[in-house]
């Protein structure tokens, strides 16, 4: 039968790439359907890539003292470049597994047909054993905003912005909305941010919070709390955003922030048999599969933890099961946060509010960056590593971080805390010796800080021979590279 495949995608994001690598490598005929003109989905195009590329750029402009040097449209053509390599090299990935790629619009027919619909051309039928839906999400908006009207943006289309605005308002004062808020404050343009909520971020610890909270309004960022807009007000000067406090934000453009949905309308799921929920995300069983059992979904379209390192694995996971029909991997229980504002923010685990709540028996250790050499060294000496252990086992609970490289530094913490027994200890990173100067030294400086804080000082060093074997709560026996530490 024409375009006959055993398997096909719909959607080229990382959760679509991770399925059809899986099958394709497991010997399927596969086929992926994407409606953007290159592969690689949103989050090359349109979210992760351009927008930590631009971080990365304006970031640069900020430390040379020039901020004035460039705008907010020129420091968008650094991200092409990357993007074009990352595009050429999926190509590539694909080309060499045997993976058909499609471009068009894929709508079901029923659980085994895709009518593709191309410009120009007529639609044509296409069908398979067992399909994957990986379509991503898109902002929301609200039904009475014009966001045809190029003062009002969203994340999409602010990549798209023409021209260097002297004032923005985010509205939203999610990820999204505190990482642009420092893009923009990094080129001098005024902020205004408004938080629904009486907290940036509440998932996060709340020391990191207060840290972020401080950071942005040292910047001269102006965030305004528990707030809801009423109406917005845009004309050919700018934006006017009415506030239900009868406060009115007045700016050049409006950045909206305010949430997700997943991309699940006009693509004929309900001719396959499949639910969304309110939020717009299929349901889908612990094996990625929807209602209807050859249908899997993956990525940001089912909702939480809609980030793009959980959607590839969620792919390869969701076609090892569509083949197999059995799958003993699972994403892990832990996974990192990621906040990309300036400086970054990255936690794994549990914070100090959900420990007390739980009444877990819980200390802390610090190391503030401003104590490494490393950072000495490269000036990035704002920031702190904070890690939660439980008193008397001493296993590691949650490690939160906020400085530079916090987004590489938390999976050193990562990978201990997904070992098994006296492994994912306090005691690792008290006893490893790590490279000077680095800032993975961080978690050195913080383990020992926070042992100092469960050890009485007539039982904080054992009565032993050696000065330097401590004895914890618990009855281990640890012995210390450098005593002078625990003086700390």
């Amino acid at each position: 039968m024409k375009n006959k495949y055993e398997i096909i995608i719909l959607g080229g994001g990382p959760g679509g790439e991770g399925a059809a690598l899986q099958a394709a490598k497991s010997g399927k005929k596969v086929a992926l359907i994407d409606d953007l003109p290159e592969i690689g989905g949103n989050c090359t195009h349109k979210g992760t890539i351009p927008s930590k590329a631009l971080r990365h750029a304006v970031q640069q402009v900020a430390e040379s003292r020039d901020p004035k040097g460039s705008t907010f449209p020129q420091l968008l053509k650094s991200a092409e470049f990357v993007i074009r390599q990352q595009v050429e090299m999926r190509k590539s990935f694909y080309g060499r597994n045997g993976i058909d790629i499609i471009n068009g619009r894929g709508y079901f027919m029923d659980e085994n047909t895709i009518e593709l619909s191309r410009d120009g051309m007529d639609p044509e039928l296409y069908y398979a054993d067992s399909m994957v839906v990986a379509t991503g999400s898109s902002p929301r908006h609200p039904d009475d905003l014009d966001f045809s009207n190029p003062r009002i943006l969203d994340s999409d289309s602010v990549l798209r912005l023409e021209q260097n605005p002297q004032t923005v308002t985010i509205y939203g004062a999610g990820i999204i909305g505190c990482e642009y808020a420092c893009i923009f404050r990094g080129l001098q343009i005024k902020v205004n941010l408004i938080n629904t909520r009486h907290q940036l971020l509440s998932f996060l610890d709340d020391e990191i919070i207060d840290a972020l909270s401080y950071h942005l309004r040292n910047q001269e960022v102006l965030i305004r709390h528990n707030e809801e807009y009423e109406r917005v007000e845009a004309d050919e000067y700018g934006v006017s955003l009415h506030l239900k406090s009868n406060k009115v934000i007045y700016s050049d453009v409006l950045l909206w922030a305010q949430g997700r949905a997943g991309n699940t309308n006009d693509i004929g799921l309900e001719n396959a048999g499949i639910r969304i929920n309110k939020r717009g995300a299929i349901q889908i069983n612990k094996n990625y599969q929807t209602d209807t059992p050859n249908i899997y979904a993956v990525g940001d379209v089912v909702g939480f933890p809609s980030l793009a390192s959980a959607a590839y694995d969620q792919g390869r996971f969701a076609a090892t099961h569509l083949i197999t029909n059995e799958c003993e991997h699972r994403p892990v229980e832990d996974i990192p946060t990621g906040i990309y504002t300036i400086p970054e923010i990255s936690s794994i685990g549990a914070t100090e509010k959900q420990l007390t709540e739980k009444k877990v028996p819980y200390e802390v250790g610090h190391s503030t960056f401003r104590q490494l050499a490393r950072a000495q060294i490269t000036g990035s000496t704002t920031g702190v590593l904070k890690i939660l252990f439980h008193r008397e086992s001493l296993k590691i609970l949650g490690i939160h971080c906020f400085g530079y490289q916090a987004s590489e530094i938390v999976h050193i913490g990562q990978a201990i805390m997904a070992q098994k027994g006296k492994a994912n200890t306090l005691l690792y990173f008290m006893n490893t010796t790590f490279n000077y100067p680095t800032m993975a030294e961080a978690y050195r400086v913080a383990a020992l800080n926070g042992f100092n804080r469960i050890q009485p000082p007539s039982k904080s060093v054992a009565q032993k021979s050696d000065p330097k074997i401590i004895e914890t709560n618990n009855g281990d026996v640890v012995r210390i590279e450098e005593s002078s530490d625990l003086e700390s």
